[in-house]
């Protein structure tokens, strides 16, 4: 039961009170369900992240136990998207509701790929992604480890020292809000004549479906205005307060 008194004042003498009493047991009921699903929530995103880090943690062994070259960078990339999506979930697992704040994701992701060239090639951010639901946020984890894997693999020569920034810019207008992320680096460019949408690349696959599949956006790589190459994303995405 709620229980509330407004004192009765007509000519600034108290004369009584009036008690109002509300009963609040459907409502108590309802916050301690919530309480409970958001609870759930968080441990279901808890326990998933650790299985992904399990299965990055196997992937990882059987990565130093291959002999062929080939075969042991396929898996590690596959320990990134892996690792990836487990920052995701990591995140989700410490919050209330599915909406994650992406800027942490997006610098824990540069510095997981920057592994890739310690010391040669460096990673940074400007603008900001902001808050992002779940739904966007995990292929769009994927989709920037993907673009990163291939720029340091691709666009630097082995010992090349060199830099890859991410931008992001959020745009449009609350009904039709818009993410604009650029990923450019300064390395050797394009080959002559390359087309992303027709590549071959697995990583290059996996960016196009999760961009234009998932995400409902569009995806193109393009020559940097000086050196080296330039990808623009642009999705759509919810307005956040």
């Amino acid at each position: 039961i709620q229980l509330r008194a407004i004192p009765l004042k007509p000519k600034g003498t108290r004369v009584g009170s009036l008690v109002l009493l509300r009963d609040v047991t459907e409502l108590r009921r309802r916050e301690r369900e919530l309480i409970t699903k958001d609870a759930t929530i968080r441990e279901i995103h808890h326990r998933v992240k650790n299985n992904l880090q399990t299965v990055a943690a196997l992937l990882r062994l059987q990565a130093r136990r291959i002999e062929s070259e080939r075969g042991r960078e396929a898996l590690e990339e596959a320990v990134r998207r892996v690792g990836s999506i487990a920052i995701v979930h990591e995140t989700l697992s410490q919050n209330l509701d599915e909406r994650v704040e992406f800027d942490e994701i997006a610098d824990r992701v540069l510095a997981m790929v920057a592994e890739i060239s310690p010391g040669k090639v460096t990673g940074r951010r400007t603008g900001r992604f902001g808050i992002l639901d779940a739904e966007v946020a995990t292929p769009l984890s994927m989709v920037l480890t993907e673009i990163l894997q291939n720029a340091l693999e691709h666009g630097f020569r082995e010992g090349d020292r060199g830099t890859v920034e991410v931008s992001a810019v959020r745009g449009g207008t609350s009904k039709q809000a818009r993410l604009l992320v650029t990923v450019q680096d300064d390395g050797v460019g394009l080959p002559e004549g390359f087309d992303p949408h027709r590549s071959g690349n697995l990583g290059l696959q996996i960016v196009r479906t999760l961009v234009e599949g998932e995400l409902g956006g569009s995806f193109d790589m393009v020559a940097a205005p000086e050196r080296g190459t330039q990808v623009i994303l642009d999705i759509p995405v919810r307005a956040h307060k």
